[in-house]
């Protein structure tokens, strides 16, 4: 199942059952789950851990050395949860000792042609990057969120649960959950992503109270403060659990949030 003409350097740990296609290069500190099917020409190195079932396509680079100035050798580990595709060209930087020394990427998630994903982010589940989208460093992408073509985020942005982000858009404040966003070199949200929630087996009741939510943060002129209030008032007359991811984000948001 591993093509002679792959160079697999001893240390590495690699699961019966793995597939690796000829010229890839598995570094020696690389630990590679059941399941794992990686083409030719991709280079995996580093402190490095894939789960189950994996898929890495051609040309891909995954755990290597952060770009960032300020490192010098330091701990750099990259944890890959299972089920995840990352697709041609795609590259996946360690982490750094001015945060946790880790980029981690949870299960499930599509990572498509010529993303980069940068140094100390942190990825959820189910999450589709497109192709050529960027992360910088210290980015926090939560669970369900699309992020279209050819779209940037800034270094240490959080994008909510659910989020939709439509193609060529650069993210430089965090996004709450739920929302669409557009808007090209200036993110801007344009509503509630309920066809995106609907997919996901949210109730009638829970993308009502959603969009009340999002007509408290955008449609009433409101000081973010003052909003985080009123939605906070929203959940305990609702029982709205679905609004703690709201409120949870707001709350946290270092960069400001897109208004």
């Amino acid at each position: 199942m591993i093509d002679p003409r792959a160079v697999i350097y001893d240390g590495a740990q690699i699961a019966e059952g793995v597939e690796i296609g000829p010229f890839s290069v598995i570094g020696s500190e690389v630990v590679i789950g059941e399941g794992c099917k990686i083409s030719s020409h991709v280079v995996i190195n580093g402190k490095t851990t894939l789960g189950k079932n994996n898929r890495i396509y051609q040309f891909a680079s995954v755990g290597e050395e952060p770009i960032d100035r300020t490192f010098h050798g330091e701990l750099s580990q990259t944890i890959i949860g299972d089920d995840n595709i990352i697709r041609e060209g795609v590259t996946i930087h360690g982490g750094t000792a001015k945060d946790r020394c880790i980029t981690e990427i949870g299960s499930r998630n599509l990572i498509m042609n010529y993303v980069h994903i940068g140094h100390d982010c942190i990825l959820g589940n189910n999450i589709t990057l497109v192709n050529y989208c960027g992360l910088a460093g210290h980015v926090i992408i939560n669970d369900f969120v699309t992020i279209g073509i050819s779209c940037g985020v800034h270094q240490f942005v959080r994008v909510g649960s659910y989020v939709f982000v439509a193609h060529g858009t650069m993210v430089l404040k965090n996004i709450p959950p739920y929302l669409m966003v557009t808007g090209g070199i200036k993110a801007t949200p344009c509503g509630v992503n309920v066809e995106g929630l609907k997919r996901t087996g949210f109730t009638k009741e829970q993308l009502s109270n959603v969009q009340a939510a999002y007509k408290i943060l955008y449609r009433q002129g409101l000081r973010l403060v003052e909003a985080i209030e009123k939605i906070k008032e929203l959940r305990d007359e609702k029982d709205a659990k679905e609004l703690d991811l709201f409120i949870e984000v707001l709350s946290s948001s270092d960069r400001g949030v897109i208004r």
